[in-house]
C-alpha cells in the first residue's frame, strides 16, 4: 500500500460502502484523501471518524465538482488520485421504469464519471502525471437482467474508461475501471425493487464479499495499474461466459427475470 502514501486523493460517494471503506484504507495508507458525499452530515461524520477532509459534493452537478476540486487543490496541492465510486442502482423490469428512473441512474452513474473525468483530467495531462479509477460493476460488463439502466450506465463507464485508457497513457495518465461483483454493503440491502416480489427477490441475491476484502483487492489492482480490475469469483466467472458465449448471458438473463413476475 506504499503506492498510495502521500498522494492527494479524491473519493466520491464516500460516505458508505465501498467508498467509506475505499478512504478508511486510502487514509491508512498515508494518502491524503478528500471525501466526498451528497450527504453533507454523512460526509462530515465518516470523514471525522476516518481522520481525513470533506465535502459535500452532488456529482451530477458539474460546476459543483470543479469548485469541490478547485478547493481541495488550493488548500493541499494537486489532486493525484480520483475514485470515482458514486452510484445508484434500480432494479426491475425495463416496462416498470419510469422515465426519471433512466435519468436518475444515468446521471449519477454516468455523467457523475463524465463530470470527474471532464473537472480532473486535463490538468493531470498538464502535469503529466494523474490517475482516474472509476467504479463500474459486472453489470458493466455481462448483461444485468432487471437492471437495464443500471448496466447502460456501467457499461457506459467501463467503455470511457478503457477508451480514456487509450488516450491517457500518451499523457503520462492512468485510467482504470474496477468491475465488483455482489459486495455486502448498503447499497445491496437498501436496493430499490420494482416488482410485487421484491422481498423474495431480494432474499435470492446471495451474500456477497467482504467489503474490506473487496477494497484490498481493489487497491491493489490500483496499485499495479490493471485496466480492469474484476472483483469476486462469481464476477470473473460471468465475464468469462459472456466474452465466451455471449447468447448464453442473455439466456440465463431470461430465466433470471422470471423471478420479477
Amino acid at each position: 500500500m506504499s503506492y498510495f502514501k502521500g498522494k492527494n486523493v479524491m473519493v466520491t460517494g464516500g460516505a458508505s460502502g465501498i467508498g467509506l471503506e475505499l478512504c478508511s484504507q486510502l487514509y491508512q495508507a498515508g494518502a491524503n484523501v478528500l471525501l466526498t458525499d451528497i450527504h453533507a452530515d454523512n460526509a462530515a461524520s465518516a470523514a471525522q471518524q476516518i481522520g481525513c477532509v470533506a465535502a459535500p459534493l452532488d456529482v451530477t452537478d458539474k460546476s459543483a465538482f470543479e469548485a469541490c476540486v478547485q478547493q481541495f487543490e488550493a488548500d493541499h496541492g494537486a489532486l493525484d488520485m480520483l475514485f470515482n465510486n458514486a452510484g445508484l442502482a434500480i432494479t426491475g423490469e425495463a416496462q416498470t421504469f419510469e422515465y426519471n428512473d433512466w435519468k436518475k441512474i444515468i446521471d449519477v452513474n454516468l455523467y457523475g464519471v463524465v463530470n470527474g473525468v471532464h473537472t480532473v483530467y486535463a490538468s493531470m495531462v498538464k502535469r503529466g502525471k494523474g490517475q482516474i479509477v472509476n467504479i463500474a460493476s459486472i453489470a458493466g460488463l455481462y448483461p444485468s437482467a432487471g437492471q437495464a439502466s443500471y448496466s447502460a450506465s456501467k457499461y457506459a463507464v467501463v467503455g470511457l474508461s478503457h477508451s480514456l485508457r487509450a488516450e491517457a497513457a500518451a499523457h503520462g495518465v492512468k485510467v482504470n475501471v474496477v468491475c465488483p461483483g455482489i459486495i455486502e454493503t448498503p447499497m445491496r440491502e437498501n436496493l430499490s425493487i420494482k416488482s410485487p416480489n421484491a422481498k423474495a427477490i431480494l432474499e435470492q441475491i446471495p451474500k456477497g464479499m467482504n467489503v474490506q476484502k473487496c477494497v484490498r483487492q481493489m487497491l491493489d489492482g490500483v496499485a499495479k495499474d490493471q485496466s480492469t480490475i474484476v472483483i469476486t469469483p462469481m464476477a470473473k466467472a460471468l465475464w468469462s461466459v459472456n466474452r465466451l458465449h455471449p447468447d448464453l448471458s442473455i439466456w440465463l438473463g431470461s430465466k433470471i427475470i422470471d423471478r420479477f413476475k
